[in-house]
C-alpha cells in the first residue's frame, strides 16, 4: 500500500512537470533614488584637490540579469585624473552585518566627526570637519555597505539567503566591484581592497574571487583581521576545550593593563609585549597543553607570571585554572571601582550595572562614540552629499540577520565546520605574486586580537619572497584604529608611503 502511494505521487509528480511552466509575477520595483553628485575641495599637506563626491546605489542582477539587490555607496574621486594610472580603493566594514559609517566618518575620507579619544562623546550637535588625513592625495576611494545595510534594500526576487552568507557576500561585493569599475571606467585603474574587522575575512575571500573573473589587484589593507575562526576564539570558560584563545588575548591583556596602570613600575609596551609574546607562545601554550598533567611548580610559577602581565590576583588566576577569558579580563580589572573596558578599544571604559557580572551589558567602545558616527554620518549624507531618501539609514543589521528564522551562513566553498579565508589570501599573493598586504592592528583590540592576526599572517606557508610581501602596522589604539588621532596620524603616514611603494612598482 506504501508502495502504490508512493508511485501514485510520483506520476503525479512527472505530471506536473509535463505542463509548461510559467515564471511566477516579479515583484515590482519601487523607483530608485537619484545620486547626489557633489563637488567640493580638501586641503592636503599644501596642495588643494578638487574632487567629486558621489552618494547612490548599484544595483546587483542573477543570472538572468533580473534585479536583487541596490547596494548604497559613497564614492569620492580626484577631478582631472586619469583613470588608467588613478588607484581607486574600495572599502568596507564588516560585522557581519554592519554599514561602513564607521570608515566613512572616521577613517580616510576627505571628511570625519570629530569624537572624544578614548572617553565618551557629549551628544548632539557634533563636528564634521576635513580630514586632514584623507588618503584622496593617493587614491580615490569607494565605501560600500553591505547588501541590506545602509540606504540599500533588496528588490526585486533578491531574497536574504542570497546575500547573508560568506560565499554569497563575497559574490555581491564581487559583482558591486565589476559593476562599479564599468559603469565607471575603471577597468585599467589600480585596484585595492580595504576591509576592517569581518572585512577583512571578505577581502581575504574576494581577493581570490576577483582574480578567477580577471579582476587584479595592487593591494590589500586589512584592519584588525579575523581570518581563522580556530585560532580567534576560545570555549568561553576556563576550562577543556582550545586554548589558542587565552594564548592569543594575553598580549592584549597586558596591553590593556599596562594602559590603565594596573602594572606598576612595568616597561614600555615595545620592551614589555615582546616579553610577554614569548611567554605566550612557549611557556604559557605548553603549559595549558599539560592540562591536569602539568607540575604544581610549573602551575604557580604561570600564576606568578600571569599576575605580573595581567595585574589580577594571582587567587582569580587560580580559580581560573590559568585561562581567563577576554570578557572577564574586561571586568575583573578594576571590578572594584565598578568598571569595565571595552572589548573593541579597552581604552575605554563603562560603569557597570552589575559588578559580580561576568562580562558587561555593553562595549564601552560602542556606547562612546555610536550617536556620533550614525548621526553625523546621517547629516552628511542627507545634507551634504544629497542623497535625498525617506529611507531610515541601516547602520548595523544584525537583528534582520537573526530574526525571523534567517541566519548568516558561514560555510566558505565545501569547509562546514570553521571558517578559514587563510587559504583564500595566500592563493591570491601566489597567484599574483606582486599583490602587496598591509596588516594594521590595534594593541587594546580584544575583538580581533593582533597577536592572534601576526600568527596567521606568519603562518600562510607562502615563499619566503612572498611573505615580504606583508606589512605590519603596529597602534597604540583598538579595533578601529582611527578613533586614536596619534594613531590616525601614525596609520595615515605608514599607507601612504605604502602606498606610493605599491604604486612605484607598477
Amino acid at each position: 500500500m506504501r508502495f502504490r502511494r508512493f508511485t501514485l505521487l510520483v506520476a503525479a509528480v512527472l505530471s506536473l512537470s509535463a505542463v509548461p511552466a510559467f515564471a511566477a509575477p516579479a515583484k515590482p520595483i519601487p523607483p530608485a533614488t537619484p545620486d547626489g553628485i557633489s563637488h567640493h575641495t580638501l586641503v592636503l599637506g599644501g596642495r588643494r584637490l578638487s574632487y567629486t563626491a558621489r552618494a547612490g546605489t548599484i544595483t546587483l542582477r542573477d543570472g538572468d540579469e533580473q534585479p536583487t539587490a541596490r547596494v548604497f555607496y559613497t564614492a569620492f574621486t580626484l577631478d582631472g585624473a586619469d583613470p588608467s594610472h588613478r588607484a581607486v580603493t574600495f572599502l568596507y566594514n564588516g560585522g557581519p552585518g554592519s554599514s561602513t559609517i564607521w570608515l566613512r566618518m572616521g577613517s580616510f575620507g576627505p571628511v570625519r566627526v570629530q569624537t572624544a579619544n578614548g572617553g565618551p562623546t557629549g551628544p548632539p550637535p557634533y563636528r564634521i570637519v576635513d580630514n586632514q588625513y584623507s588618503l584622496l592625495d593617493k587614491t580615490d576611494l569607494v565605501f560600500i555597505d553591505m547588501p541590506g545595510s545602509g540606504f540599500g534594500r533588496f528588490i526585486g526576487n533578491g531574497q536574504p539567503k542570497d546575500f547573508w552568507g560568506v560565499d554569497e557576500d563575497v559574490a555581491a561585493f564581487g559583482q558591486f566591484i565589476q559593476r562599479y569599475i564599468t559603469t565607471f571606467g575603471r577597468w585599467n585603474s589600480p585596484r585595492f581592497l580595504f576591509g576592517e574587522s569581518y572585512g577583512t575575512t571578505r577581502s581575504a575571500a574576494l581577493s581570490s574571487y576577483l582574480q578567477d573573473r580577471g579582476v587584479g589587484l595592487n593591494g590589500i589593507v586589512l584592519l584588525s583581521s579575523f581570518l581563522n575562526s580556530n585560532l580567534d576564539y576560545n570555549d568561553g570558560a576556563p576550562s577543556g576545550g582550545g586554548d589558542w584563545g587565552y594564548v592569543f588575548n594575553l598580549p592584549t591583556e597586558t596591553a590593556t593593563a599596562w594602559f590603565h596602570r594596573a602594572l606598576p613600575g612595568s616597561p614600555p609596551l615595545s620592551v614589555l609585549l615582546p616579553e610577554v609574546e614569548s611567554f605566550a607562545l612557549n611557556e604559557y601554550l605548553d603549559g595549558l597543553a599539560q592540562g591536569a598533567q602539568i607540575s604544581g611548580e610549573r602551575f604557580n610559577d604561570i600564576v606568578s607570571k600571569l599576575h605580573r602581565y595581567t595585574g589580577l590576583s594571582e587567587q582569580y588566576i587560580r580559580n581560573s585554572n590559568l585561562r581567563i577569558p577576554y570578557d572577564r579580563f574586561s571586568n575583573e580589572l578594576a571590578r572594584d571601582r565598578g568598571l569595565a573596558f571595552g572589548r573593541l578599544d579597552s581604552r575605554f571604559q563603562s560603569y557597570v550595572l552589575d559588578r559580580q557580572a561576568d562580562s558587561a551589558d555593553w562595549d564601552p567602545t560602542e556606547a562612546a562614540i555610536g550617536s556620533a558616527f550614525i548621526s553625523s554620518g546621517n547629516e552628511y549624507m542627507r545634507r551634504t552629499l544629497g542623497y535625498n531618501t525617506g529611507l531610515l539609514y541601516r547602520a548595523e543589521i544584525y537583528d534582520l540577520i537573526y530574526a525571523d528564522g534567517n541566519t548568516w551562513d558561514f560555510k566558505h566553498g565545501d569547509d562546514v565546520q570553521t571558517l578559514n579565508v587563510a587559504p583564500d589570501l595566500a592563493k591570491a599573493m601566489t597567484y599574483n605574486p606582486q599583490l602587496k598586504i598591509f596588516s594594521a592592528n590595534g594593541y587594546f583590540d580584544f575583538a580581533t586580537p593582533f597577536f592572534a592576526t601576526q600568527y596567521v599572517l606568519e603562518h600562510l606557508y607562502l615563499d619566503p619572497a612572498l611573505q615580504k610581501n606583508i606589512t605590519y602596522g603596529y597602534y597604540q589604539a583598538g579595533h578601529m584604529v582611527y578613533l586614536h588621532p596619534g594613531a590616525l596620524a601614525r596609520f595615515h603616514d605608514d599607507l601612504e608611503r605604502w602606498y606610493a611603494q605599491v604604486l612605484a612598482n607598477r
